[in-house]
C-alpha cells in the first residue's frame, strides 16, 4: 500500500532524498525510503532547521513496525507504513519535530519502448481446455508460425542443400511445426515433428558417427591405460544407440575428439622433456632486426627471441652462427628509453659476473613492445615461482546486432585493428585471462562459448576452461582462463541487473561475474545503457543502478558497492554515451574521423564530459582512445556510417559515437598497464565494431609464510588522526569501519566528535588511535594489502562514505594519506589520516613486472661502457612503467582524479619496529594531485614533458590539466607520534643555513581554479621529504657501494641553489628511485642533473 503514497520514494540513496528534502526547504517536511543497510527495514528522513534527521523503521519479528525515535519515549507498533506516518503528524513522539510536509516523489520520464525491448523467444506456455474459447481455433497461432517461417524460407538460398532437404524443411513448417505447437500445448514439449526432420537430414552423418566411434575409442583407450571401465562403456553405448538425438551425440563425439587430441599431445611433449601436461602456447621463434651504435656507426644487428627454450641471441646477420646467447636468468632487465620510443637498452650478466648493458634500435614501437612481451613471457614461463605475480587480461565488447559472428574473427582477440594494438610478433602470446562481453548477441550461451573456445585454440593451440558465463536477455560475458590457472580460481559469482523500461525488461542492463585468482579479488561488468544521444541522464541513472544493485564480490563487504569490492574491477560493454554534437554536423563530423581528428571529437563525448563532472565512473581509469567511432556502420563495410534512421515519428540521427567503452578501477598502488586498446576493421557483421583492450596485471599468492608462526613477532596496524570532511546535511554521529581480508575481524572506532558544520557538510574529527591486527605478519604478504574505510551514521547504520589506504604507502614508515570518499558512485567527502605498518624486516622480492623498466634519457648515461657496475655509471630507469602504480593517471591529456594520495615522511627517520637498518630504504611519494614540497608554478614558455605520452601514439601535443574532482582543501596537518621523529640535524656543508624543524608531513593539492602561488623552497627541506619510488627490483646491480664523501652525497644539494624545484625530479635522488615529473612541469637540464658524481644509488 506504502507504494501508492507520495512521501514513500522506494530505493532512492540517501543523498538523493537530502536533496529532495533540502528542495523542500520546510521544517517538518519528510520522505520515507528504504534503509541502505538493513534489508526489509525503512528509513525515516525529517528536515529541521536546514538539517536532515534520519530515524530506523525496523519489522519486529510479527512484522509489525516502529520508530527509532529518542530514548524515553515510548516504543508504538504500526501495521503499516501508513498508520505509522499517520501517527507521527502529532508533536511530542520522539521524533526532532512532528512530520507536516511530505515530500513528493520525483516521476520518472517515461521511455520509448525500443524495437529490440522484447526478450529473447520462449517456448508457448501449456495452455488448459478452460484458457482457450470456444470459437477461437487453437491452431490459429500456429497457422501464423507456419506462415512465418515458410515465407523466411523462400527468401533463402537452397541452391547449395539437396532437394530432399529441402522438402522436409517445407513440410516440418507446412505441417509439423502446428502439430508441435499443439503437443506442446497438451503437455508434450518433445517435438516430435523437429525430431523427425533432425533425424532425416542427419541420417547419413548418424550412420557415418556409429561407425567412425569404435575406432576412436579404442585409439582412447591406447592413449589412456588408467580409462575407467564407466568411460568405454558410455563410448560403446555412444556408438551404438543411434536412438540418441544427434545433437547429443555430436557432443560427446566432440568431447571424445579433444580428449584424444590433450592426450596425444601430453604424450608426444612427456616424450621430448617437455614439461606440463595441459595443452601449452608453443610460441614461435621470432627474429627481430635492430641497430645498435658502434663508433657512431650504426651497424645492423639481430635479435632472436626464443622463449620456448628461454634463449636470447645476438647474431650480426640473419643466418649467422648462434654461439652468442643469454640464458633467461642472465637477463637482468629491460630498460624502455621514454624519449626514444624505439631504444631498448637490454641489461645481461655474462659468465663471468659482469654487467653489461647494451643498447638497441627497433624499427618502430610496436616492435619493441612486442619484443618486451616476449622477454617477459620468456621470464614467467621458466620462472622458479610457485605462483605467478603478474597475468595478462583480455577484455572485449561487440555489440553483435543480432546477428551471428562471421566465420573468421580472430582480429579481436589478437588486438588487431585501429587504436593502440599488439605488433605480430605477440601473435601467438596467450592471455591468462578472456574476458568477452556482448550485446544483442543471437546466440545461444553454449554456442557462443565454443566458437569463443575454438578461435582461442585455433590462435594459441590451448583448450581454454570456462570460468563462468551470465545472461540476461541477449546481454552476455564469458570468462575463460588458462587451464594451468583453473586450481587458482575461487569464490565465482553471476549476477546481473535489469535497467529497461521500469527497470523491468531485460533488454537494457548489465551482467557481471567475479572471482578471486589466488589472493587478488577480479570483478568484470558487462553492460548494455540506455540509447539515444538525448538520454544521457537516464544512462547515468543506469550506471547507478547497476553500481547499487549487482550483487558481486565478498558478501561481508556489504557497506561497499562494486567499485570497491574488488582489486580489479573491469567494466566493459555498449555504454552508449554518444559525441554531443547538433544533427547538421553529421557529415563534418564523418570528414574530421576520415582525417583521424578524434581528439576534437572526444571532447564532445558524452561518457568524457559526465566523467569530468564526477557523475560517473568516478576514478575510472580508461586509455586513450586513438581508434575511429565505434557506432554506426553500414553493415559488411566499415567505410561507411549510416547516421540517419528512419521512424515513424521521422528521421532520427545516431550520429558516430564511440558508444563500446572498456574502462577499469583498481585499488592503490597495484599494478596494472594496459597494453592495448582498440577496434577491428574486419568484423563487419552488426552495426558496431569489436572493441579490444590488453591489460598487465599484478596479483597476490595465496600466501604462505616461510617464517615461524609461533616464534614471528605480532605485527599491527596502526590508523590514527583521522578526520573526514563530508558532504551531508544529516544531523547524526559518524563512526568509522575498517574491513580487510588481512585483517582478523572487522574493527570499529568510537564515535567521532563532530567538529564543525557549514552548509551541506560536516567535519569529524576521530581522534582515538585504532591498532588493527593482520592474520599474518610477514611484510611481503602484508605490503600486497589494502584497508577499507568506511563512514558510518550512528542513527542508522548507513555509510556516509567509503575509501581504500594501501598498506604498501606504509611500507617504511608512518605515512599521511588523503581518501577521497564514495558512496553509490558520488562523491560524499574526504578523509585524512596517518597510517604505520609494525612488521618485521624482509627483503621484499622481486615481482615479474620489475623486469621492465622506463628511463629517462640522460646525456651523462652516454658516458657509461660495458664492465664492471662497480666501475661504471648504469643510468637508473625511472620505474614509471606502471602509472598507476604511482598514483599517477593520464587520459587524453588531463590528469585523472585517483581518489587517494600519500605524502611520507623522511627516508632517514627509522619506523618503529624496523629501526635504523631501514636507512638504506628511501620512503616514496604518490600523491595523485599534489607535488610533495612546496607549490611551484611553470613560466609560461614551458611545455609540458611527453613523459607519460603514449609512445605508440607520439605526443598528445597538448599540455595536461587538472581534473575537476581534485579542488580539494589542503590537508589539515597531522601530528605523528612523537616518538616517530627524532631533532634534526643541520646536513653537512649547510652551515649557513637556519636549523631544521621537525618535519611537517603536509600533502598539497593542486586546484585549477585556485593556483597556488610559487614560492622560493628552502632547499634543506629536501633533507627531510625524499618521496621517491618504490624499488622492488635491484635490475642486477651491485648492492654494496662505498659511501661518498659528505659534500657530494646526492641527498645534499649544492648551496648556491635557490630555484623553486620540484624535489621529485632533483638530483638528491638516485635515478632509479627518482619519481616521474608531472605532465605539466619542466626542469633545465642543469635543474635535472646538478654537477655531481653520478654514482647509481646512495648509499647511507
Amino acid at each position: 500500500m506504502q507504494n501508492n503514497q507520495p512521501w514513500y520514494h522506494g530505493n532512492i540513496t540517501r543523498s538523493k532524498a537530502e536533496d529532495l528534502l533540502s528542495k523542500a526547504a520546510r521544517d517538518g517536511s519528510f520522505l520515507i525510503r528504504d534503509s541502505e543497510s538493513i534489508q526489509g527495514a525503512y528509513a525515516l528522513c525529517v528536515l529541521y532547521q536546514n538539517c536532515v534527521y534520519t530515524y530506523r523503521i525496523l519489522p519486529n519479528e510479527d512484522k509489525k513496525l516502529s520508530v527509532q525515535a529518542s530514548e524515553g519515549v515510548p516504543i508504538r507498533f504500526f501495521t503499516i507504513l501508513t498508520d505509522l506516518v499517520d501517527a507521527y503528524y502529532s508533536p511530542n513522539l520522539g521524533l526532532v519535530t512532528h512530520l507536516q510536509f511530505p515530500v513528493q516523489r520525483e516521476e520518472e520520464v517515461e521511455e520509448e519502448p525500443e524495437p529490440n525491448s522484447l526478450p529473447p523467444q520462449l517456448p508457448p506456455r501449456n495452455f488448459t481446455a478452460n484458457d482457450v474459447k470456444e470459437n477461437e481455433p487453437v491452431e490459429q497461432p500456429s497457422k501464423s508460425l507456419s506462415d512465418t517461417y515458410l515465407m523466411r524460407l523462400q527468401h533463402m538460398d537452397l541452391s547449395t542443400i539437396p532437394e530432399e532437404h529441402q522438402m522436409a524443411m517445407q513440410e516440418y513448417f507446412r505441417t509439423s511445426i502446428c502439430l508441435d505447437a499443439e503437443q506442446v500445448q497438451n503437455g508434450n514439449l518433445n517435438l516430435p515433428g523437429l525430431k523427425k526432420l533432425t533425424m532425416a537430414i542427419c541420417k547419413n552423418l548418424n550412420s557415418e558417427i556409429s561407425r567412425i566411434v569404435p575406432a576412436l575409442e579404442v585409439f582412447h583407450k591406447a592413449l589412456d591405460q588408467q580409462l575407467s571401465p564407466g568411460t568405454g562403456q558410455l563410448l560403446r553405448q555412444i556408438s551404438t544407440d543411434s536412438g540418441q538425438s544427434v545433437s547429443f551425440r555430436l557432443e560427446h563425439l566432440t568431447k571424445l575428439l579433444y580428449s584424444i587430441e590433450d592426450k596425444a599431445r601430453s604424450s608426444v611433449f612427456e616424450s621430448i622433456g617437455y614439461e606440463g601436461g595441459h595443452r601449452k602456447s608453443l610460441i614461435p621463434i621470432v627474429t627481430f632486426e635492430v641497430k645498435q651504435e658502434s663508433l657512431g656507426i650504426p651497424t645492423k644487428m639481430f635479435l632472436k627471441v626464443d622463449v620456448e627454450s628461454g634463449k636470447l641471441y645476438f647474431k650480426k646477420s640473419k643466418d649467422g652462427p648462434e654461439d652468442k646467447f643469454f640464458v633467461h636468468n642472465k637477463i637482468l632487465q629491460l630498460v624502455k628509453s621514454q624519449k626514444m620510443h624505439a631504444k631498448l637498452v637490454i641489461v645481461v650478466e655474462t659468465e663471468k659476473e659482469k654487467i653489461l648493458r647494451k643498447e638497441f634500435v627497433f624499427d618502430n614501437t610496436k616492435k619493441r613492445e612486442g619484443f618486451c612481451q616476449l622477454l617477459q613471457q620468456m621470464k614467467n614461463k621458466h620462472s622458479e615461482k610457485p605462483e605467478p605475480d603478474m597475468i595478462t587480461v583480455f577484455v572485449g565488447t561487440w555489440n553483435m546486432g543480432d546477428a551471428g559472428p562471421p566465420p573468421n574473427i580472430h582480429s579481436w582477440f589478437q588486438c588487431k585493428g585501429q587504436g593502440k594494438t599488439r605488433d605480430d610478433t605477440a601473435d601467438h602470446i596467450p592471455h591468462d585471462f578472456y574476458v568477452i562481453g556482448t550485446q544483442e548477441d543471437p546466440l545461444g550461451e553454449k554456442e557462443w562459448a565454443d566458437t569463443i573456445k575454438g578461435i582461442l585454440r585455433n590462435i594459441t593451440n590451448i583448450s581454454f576452461k570456462q570460468v563462468a558465463i551470465h545472461s540476461l536477455w541477449s546481454i552476455r560475458i564469458v570468462v575463460l582462463v588458462k587451464p594451468e590457472h583453473e586450481n587458482r580460481i575461487s569464490h565465482v559469482f553471476c549476477d546481473s541487473v535489469k535497467t529497461g523500461i521500469a527497470n523491468t525488461l531485460g533488454n537494457k542492463g548489465a551482467v557481471g561475474v567475479s572471482f578471486m585468482f589466488n589472493g587478488t579479488s577480479f570483478g568484470f561488468v558487462n553492460s548494455h545503457l540506455t540509447s539515444g544521444s538525448e538520454k544521457k541522464l537516464r544512462r547515468n541513472q543506469n550506471y547507478t543502478n547497476i553500481l547499487r544493485f549487482l550483487n558481486l564480490g565478498d558478501k561481508k563487504l556489504n557497506p561497499f558497492d562494486i567499485t570497491h569490492r574488488f582489486t580489479h574491477l573491469f567494466w566493459l560493454g555498449d555504454l552508449n554515451y554518444r559525441i554531443e554534437y547538433p544533427s547538421t554536423e553529421a557529415d563534418n563530423i564523418v570528414a574530421k574521423i576520415k582525417q583521424q581528428q578524434y581528439q576534437e571529437l572526444l571532447k564532445k563525448d558524452q561518457l568524457g564530459m559526465e566523467r569530468n563532472e564526477g557523475k560517473v565512473f568516478l576514478h575510472f581509469d580508461e586509455e586513450e582512445i586513438t581508434f575511429a567511432p565505434t557506432y554506426r556502420f553500414e553493415r559488411d563495410t566499415r567505410e561507411n556510417y549510416a547516421y540517419t534512421k528512419v521512424k515513424a515519428t521521422g528521421i532520427k540521427y545516431n550520429l558516430p559515437s564511440w558508444c563500446d567503452r572498456v574502462l577499469r578501477k583498481s585499488y592503490p598502488l597495484v599494478h596494472v598497464v594496459c597494453q592495448a586498446y582498440g577496434c577491428t576493421n574486419d568484423i563487419m557483421t552488426s552495426d558496431h565494431s569489436p572493441v579490444f583492450a590488453s591489460f598487465e596485471v599484478g596479483v597476490a599468492s595465496q600466501f604462505v609464510s616461510k617464517q615461524d608462526l609461533n616464534s614471528a613477532p605480532q605485527g599491527g596496524i596502526q590508523i590514527m588522526n583521522c578526520k573526514a570532511n563530508l558532504l551531508t546535511k544529516s544531523k547524526t554521529k559518524f563512526f568509522i569501519e575498517y574491513h580487510s581480508s588481512c585483517l582478523e575481524k572487522t574493527v570499529k572506532t568510537s564515535e567521532g566528535e563532530n567538529m564543525e558544520y557549514s552548509d551541506g557538510s560536516i567535519k569529524v574529527w576521530f581522534g582515538s588511535q585504532v591498532e588493527l591486527t593482520p592474520i599474518i605478519s610477514d611484510p611481503e604478504y602484508l605490503l600486497d594489502q589494502h584497508i577499507l574505510i568506511c563512514v558510518k551514521s550512528t542513527d542508522c547504520d548507513e555509510s556516509y562514505g567509503e575509501g581504500c589506504v594501501a598498506l604498501r604507502a606504509a611500507q617504511f614508515s608512518y605515512t599521511e594519506f588523503q581518501v577521497t570518499l564514495t558512496h553509490h558512485g558520488e562523491k560524499t567527502g574526504v578523509l585524512t589520516g596517518g597510517i604505520q605498518l609494525h612488521t618485521s624486516e624482509c627483503k621484499p622480492t622481486e615481482k615479474l613486472y620489475d623486469f621492465i623498466k622506463i628511463e629517462k634519457d640522460d646525456a651523462v648515461s652516454a658516458k657509461c661502457k660495458g664492465g664492471d657496475l662497480n666501475k661504471f655509471c648504469i643510468p637508473q630507469p625511472l620505474d614509471i612503467s606502471n602509472p598507476n602504480y604511482m598514483g599517477v593517471s593520464f587520459k587524453s591529456g588531463s590528469v585523472v582524479d585517483k581518489g587517494w594520495s600519500y605524502s611520507m615522511p623522511p627516508k632517514n627517520v627509522p619506523s618503529a619496529g624496523q629501526g635504523g637498518k631501514d636507512s638504506k630504504k628511501v620512503a616514496y611519494d604518490v600523491g595523485t594531485r599534489s607535488p610533495p614540497a612546496k607549490p611551484f608554478s611553470l613560466g609560461e614558455d614551458e611545455k609540458a614533458t611527453g613523459m607519460f605520452d603514449n609512445p605508440l601514439y607520439g605526443s598528445m601535443g597538448k599540455s595536461h590539466g587538472w581534473g575537476k574532482d581534485q579542488d580539494l582543501q589542503q590537508k589539515d596537518h597531522l601530528t605523528p607520534p612523537e616518538v616517530m621523529y627524532p631533532p634534526s640535524k643541520t646536513a653537512d656543508g649547510d652551515q649557513e643555513r637556519p636549523p631544521v624543524p621537525t618535519p611537517r608531513n603536509r600533502s598539497f593539492t593542486c586546484s585549477e581554479t585556485k593556483p597556488q602561488q610559487s614560492n622560493p623552497i628552502v632547499s634543506h627541506q629536501s633533507t627531510h621529504k625524499k618521496p621517491v619510488m618504490p624499488s622492488r627490483s635491484e635490475g642486477g646491480m651491485a648492492p654494496n657501494r662505498p659511501p661518498l664523501p659528505a659534500k657530494s652525497r646526492p641527498g645534499i644539494p649544492e648551496p648556491q641553489t635557490s630555484k623553486p624545484r620540484d624535489y621529485r625530479d632533483s638530483s638528491e635522488f638516485p635515478n632509479k628511485l627518482r619519481p616521474p615529473a608531472r605532465p605539466s612541469q619542466t626542469q633545465s637540464h642543469k635543474d635535472l642533473h646538478p654537477e655531481v658524481p653520478k654514482m647509481g644509488r646512495s648509499v647511507k
